[in-house]
């Protein structure tokens, strides 16, 4: 339930909403099972096996050995009724079998795929409904249950096809409709294989550990396989309700896009507010509730840096972020503000809620001066970019109390009185500043971490030059 309230997904009742076809919990439901399957017993549609383990092993070795189908050999099919009786009498243990017709075809009519008839021999020979423990086995729970709930239509992976004749028969057997069938096509990889965890992530826990947003996911798993407005590709959760019909699923599979995926998430992250995007990035800056989430260790996307040895924010017991590192002199409130703060700037380069841990990092703590060769652009020496340093400790006095566009203008204006690029003469100070390559925008960066501490950072580094 944790997963679908997560998505925004309700549901109508079972659960802890109850409903008038209850109970929910299939291990509340074992009377049922086994009345309706004594039931099939009575009206000659299934029957006692008493066979023991070591005969039906030793009819696998033999299937196995001489090539034959694998499935059971229906040899109490034909026991008569007073042997039967007699095993039952002498308490000898049981499992209820289906009676799969042994000749003649099964048909019905799929949504997508239209009408499949299989051959009655090609169905699973007359597998086991009730176990000897008086467990159900998956078949007929599902049947009882959906009859029972009034299912109208069942929806599921085209991997079920081969099982749809035997639920067919087994209505058949309890004189009952079988509901609407629609075999959904495959999600494949980028390789045109089934889509697995080599693929990268594929648990709904997983893509929240990874900063993914819900209704990112919804968004584009909804449109997986299936077409709606041509030319539309951001839907809410009630236009896809709305929108929804049989008619729009594609036969063929639908292949999972990883960067598709991601360009939804970055989308959906740039519609949030300063209050929304630091309620949903705090968890991972500060390694808590999503963030401890379990990541697959198969997956090729590397594991998401976040937590306060990225941040240098952690959660108290209060709830409240704090600053890991005490020289800061950051209270509580300090520290909020400043997140609060640094929510625009980062917004518009986060692809995923996990970025943020490295984006924010350098408000927090003092970084150390980075490695020259990761100082000096390609284009620059060590002379030019001392060169650049020195102009930025001017150009960061007069950003103040401009507009983005007018601070703009005048970096472009200091990189052409130094005979450079823009970028060679921003990255210095970047640099200087945040300590990283992984930064929210640069000139937003110095407004939030104030005058004295941008140009004190730059003077820290030029005493290395």
């Amino acid at each position: 339930y944790d997963t679908m309230a997560w998505l925004g997904i309700d549901w109508d009742e079972g659960g802890d909403k109850g409903g008038e076809y209850g109970p929910y919990v299939q291990s509340e439901r074992f009377e049922l099972y086994k009345k309706y399957a004594h039931k099939l017993i009575e009206n000659g549609e299934a029957y006692y096996c008493f066979c023991d383990a070591e005969r039906l092993e030793r009819i696998r070795k033999i299937q196995t050995e001489n090539k034959m189908a694998p499935g059971y050999d229906r040899n109490c099919r034909h026991l008569t009724p007073e042997e039967v009786k007699a095993n039952l009498d002498a308490g000898k243990p049981y499992v209820i079998r289906l009676k799969v017709p042994m000749e003649g075809e099964t048909k019905f009519h799929d949504h997508i795929l239209g009408d499949i008839t299989w051959k009655n021999e090609d169905i699973s020979p007359d597998p086991v409904l009730l176990k000897s423990d008086g467990f159900p086995t998956y078949h007929l729970a599902n049947i009882v249950d959906d009859h029972m709930m009034k299912i109208s239509h069942v929806m599921r992976a085209q991997e079920w096809i081969p099982s749809t004749p035997l639920h067919v028969q087994m209505y058949r057997s309890f004189g009952w409709e079988h509901p609407e069938f629609c075999h959904l096509p495959m999600v494949n990889g980028a390789d045109g294989k089934k889509l697995s965890k080599r693929h990268g992530s594929t648990s709904v826990n997983e893509f929240r550990a990874r900063g993914y947003l819900p209704q990112a996911i919804v968004n584009y798993v909804a449109l997986l396989g299936c077409s709606y407005e041509e030319g539309k590709e951001f839907y809410t959760l009630e236009e896809l309700a709305k929108n929804f019909k049989l008619e729009h699923l594609n036969k063929a599979p639908a292949v999972f896009d990883y960067k598709k995926l991601e360009f939804y998430n970055g989308n959906y992250i740039r519609q949030l507010t300063a209050e929304e995007l630091y309620k949903w990035t705090l968890p991972f800056i500060t390694g808590t509730g999503d963030a401890t989430l379990e990541i697959n260790p198969e997956n090729p996307q590397p594991a998401p840096k976040v937590g306060p040895q990225y941040s240098g924010v952690a959660l108290g017991d209060d709830g409240e972020p704090y600053c890991v590192d005490k020289s800061m002199n950051m209270s509580s409130a300090d520290v909020k503000k400043t997140l609060l703060g640094l929510m625009p700037l980062i917004q518009e380069r986060l692809k995923f809620l996990t970025e943020a841990a490295e984006m924010v990092h350098f408000m927090f703590t003092e970084p150390a001066v980075p490695p020259k060769e990761e100082i000096v652009p390609k284009r620059l020496d060590e002379a030019k970019t001392k060169e650049v340093l020195e102009e930025a400790k001017t150009f960061v006095k007069n950003i103040f109390g401009k507009t983005h566009d007018e601070a703009e203008e005048m970096a472009k204006a200091c990189a052409e009185k130094l005979g450079i690029k823009l970028g060679d003469f921003m990255m210095p100070i970047r640099m200087a500043v945040t300590g990283s390559r992984v930064s929210p925008p640069l000139i937003g960066s110095i407004w939030v971490l104030g005058e004295e501490r941008s140009i004190a950072r730059i003077e820290k580094t030029l005493a290395t030059f």
